[in-house]
């Protein structure tokens, strides 16, 4: 099958190349680009005010499946991935059971491959059933195609446990994806711990609640080796943290989610837990911060921390629901309107920080639109205004903040292994 992606502008964030180009698509992977291809092709899709990039990488997703289809399937999130413009999601391992062995990773990746959309990697727990006890089978699950392993939702507290599975990891040569969060310090908290919180009856988790645990993962990794990616950071010493790392040569990588570059503790309207997430929302500093570090190219990518509930679940109020929110398809309109427009990045750095940066970080042959490479491709149109309506979305999950928002910037098509699996109307 050829297809052919004709008037767009081609972002390529592997060479840094901006220009006008058609791009001509055979049997999965870029045949060509050039301007004003003359060819028959089976399908065209019309690029025109439209950028051409890479097709998104999301390192932090959330399926639910196996265990909680109630909330979230693999079919459903990977509507929801195509509809955001994501042609590969990262699955975190917190499932029902844990995914702790290759029967749980085969089930999965067998799975996404029959519903045949998005490319779906399912990482590995670093403990047997995220208890924190002793370590997983690592080894098979590397076997059966873990690009990472992880133990998302908690934090091993055994550091020297977790040196073990670090170790294993610069073995095997897969990063360690990191959730930073100390369990002794958490004691209840649900929201930031600031004034305006407490006076609504809230307890608090504090800013060192994640600093402590990624300045001592940040040691582990300077001591190990590991290529170490600290996930949903939140904090304005979280971005100095990873700053003073890399000046040291460290390898760390981090991602930010748009809720903490958007959205702070003075955001939450009372008692309604769409706006629960974990970490929490912070302050106007630490979002700055944040903003500033994605910037500075300190922060290495954007990601969701896609996390789907049900609407039952969400509707009992900030104490008692789940923490998460689902941000497959809001996360590109979001960074566009509040990072790209607002000049705190370049369209080149969003292809990075959500294509080319998750690629190099785990491995894959993918995040750049060059010729010879896989066809996944997304066609983003910058401009396209509309308001975010969560009853829209192709993911179960309806918790969102962001209900309501006006954003800019749409996925108008989005290509994988060269099909068109979605297309806008």
């Amino acid at each position: 099958m050829l297809l052919l992606i004709q008037n767009g502008t081609v972002i390529n964030p592997g060479d840094h190349t901006e220009e006008k180009a058609d791009v001509l698509v055979e049997d999965g992977k870029i045949k060509k680009i050039a301007l004003q291809q003359k060819v028959k092709a089976d399908r065209i899709i019309n690029a025109e005010d439209c950028y051409v990039m890479p097709g998104f990488i999301d390192m932090h997703v959330h399926l639910r499946d196996p265990g909680q289809e109630d909330k979230e399937t693999v079919e459903t999130a990977s509507l929801a991935a195509v509809h955001g413009g994501f042609t590969t999601i990262v699955a975190m391992p917190n499932t029902k059971p844990v995914v702790d062995n290759s029967d749980v990773v085969n089930y999965v990746h067998n799975k996404a491959k029959d519903v045949g959309l998005a490319h779906v990697l399912q990482t590995g727990a670093i403990t047997r059933g995220q208890r924190g006890e002793e370590l997983s089978n690592i080894e098979d699950m590397v076997e059966a195609g873990i690009p990472a392993i992880s133990e998302d939702g908690k934090t091993v507290m055994n550091a020297q446990l977790y040196r073990e599975a670090m170790t294993l990891a610069v073995k095997y040569d897969i990063p360690v994806l990191a959730h930073c969060e100390d369990a002794n310090m958490v004691k209840g908290g649900i929201v930031n711990a600031d004034k305006d919180m407490e006076k609504m009856g809230f307890a608090g988790i504090s800013n060192s609640v994640e600093d402590v645990i990624a300045a001592r993962d940040i040691m582990l990794a300077k001591d190990t080796g590991v290529a170490l990616h600290l996930c949903h950071c939140s904090t304005k010493d979280s971005v100095r943290l990873v700053q003073l790392a890399k000046q040291e040569g460290i390898r760390v990588t981090a991602e930010v989610c748009p809720h903490h570059f958007i959205l702070t503790s003075e955001d939450i309207p009372g008692n309604d837990a769409n706006f629960k997430m974990n970490p929490p929302l912070r302050t106007k500093k630490d979002v700055e911060a944040l903003k500033e570090g994605l910037k500075a190219d300190i922060m290495d990518v954007i990601a969701t921390d896609h996390a789907p509930h049900t609407l039952i679940e969400k509707g009992v109020g900030m104490k008692k629901a789940p923490f998460g929110i689902v941000g497959l398809e809001t996360v590109a309109a979001l960074t566009m309107t509040e990072l790209v427009d607002k000049g705190y990045l370049t369209i080149m750095q969003m292809a990075e920080k959500m294509s080319y940066h998750p690629a190099k970080i785990l491995g894959l042959d993918k995040g750049v639109v060059e010729e010879g490479k896989p066809a996944d491709l997304v066609v983003f149109n910058p401009s396209k205004e509309y308001v975010i309506h969560p009853e829209e979305f192709y993911s179960k999950g309806r918790n969102t903040p962001f209900a309501g928002r006006k954003v800019k910037g749409m996925v108008m098509a989005t290509v994988v292994d060269g099909r068109v699996v979605y297309e806008k109307g």
